[in-house]
């Protein structure tokens, strides 16, 4: 479902990613670990389409990235789910037209658009919140609105950027858990995190960046400061 193969991505001399492969499978749970500066933003916006390689290849879904049209690119993320630290949920419109924004734009139906926010908000536990707005939420439910609009559309692959980066311990982990749910309905889930206690929590493949590099991939890991298993 995901595959980088011989990326490398470099920023006038100076490497984010060199010579990365990578396959994570249609349903897989998936974390992208390492330290500050080794490339994990740049692979996940590599992934969304934000950035190109400076070499190889990027696949999502069977799509080649490499080959999209910058036209192509709003579609491509329209049907990928995506899920951001800063939630980036619209300030001024309820939680229901928040998650009905994709679907809107892709010219659903309304009694479509009705039928499948509901279905979402009830998979985050906010079915009740339709008419709120992001500022009477707390972070933990903002971002579990973020989580519903991801979902809305039924992605095959779902996207999180440090998902709990601006959320406290307890709330990390029931976002964590509430994604992990979402995988095992067949969605791929692939995150990136530096949050040692909710990757040590769930013990799923841990894929460790350094240096641009993958330095190891482990199923059922830890986050280890120092990784000893090379790929």
């Amino acid at each position: 479902m995901i595959r980088l193969q011989n990326v490398t991505k470099d920023y006038g001399g100076r490497p984010a990613l060199i010579n990365v492969n990578l396959h994570i499978a249609l349903g897989e749970f998936a974390f992208l670990v390492g330290p500050s500066g080794a490339g994990k933003s740049t692979l996940m916006r590599l992934l969304y389409r934000e950035e190109t390689p400076t070499s190889g290849s990027v696949f999502v879904g069977g799509v080649n990235l490499n080959r999209l049209h910058k036209r192509q690119v709003p579609l491509l993320r329209r049907r990928l789910g995506t899920i951001f630290q800063d939630y980036k949920l619209l300030p001024r419109q309820t939680v229901f037209n928040n998650v009905a924004y994709i679907l809107r734009a892709l010219g659903v139906d309304e009694k479509e658009v009705a039928k499948r926010v509901q279905s979402a908000l009830s998979v985050v536990s906010l079915e009740h919140k339709g008419d709120a707005y992001p500022d009477e939420l707390s972070g933990g439910e903002q971002q579990r609105v973020g989580i519903a609009r991801a979902i809305v559309n039924g992605p095959p692959v779902l996207l999180a950027d440090e998902p709990t980066g601006n959320l406290d311990p307890a709330t990390s982990l029931e976002i964590v858990q509430l994604l992990e749910r979402i995988a095992e309905r067949g969605t791929t889930v692939f995150i990136s995190t530096h949050d040692t206690t909710i990757v040590n929590a769930l013990r799923r493949r841990v894929i460790y960046l350094k240096g641009g590099e993958i330095v190891s991939d482990v199923d059922s890991g830890v986050y280890e400061l120092e990784p000893n298993l090379n790929v």
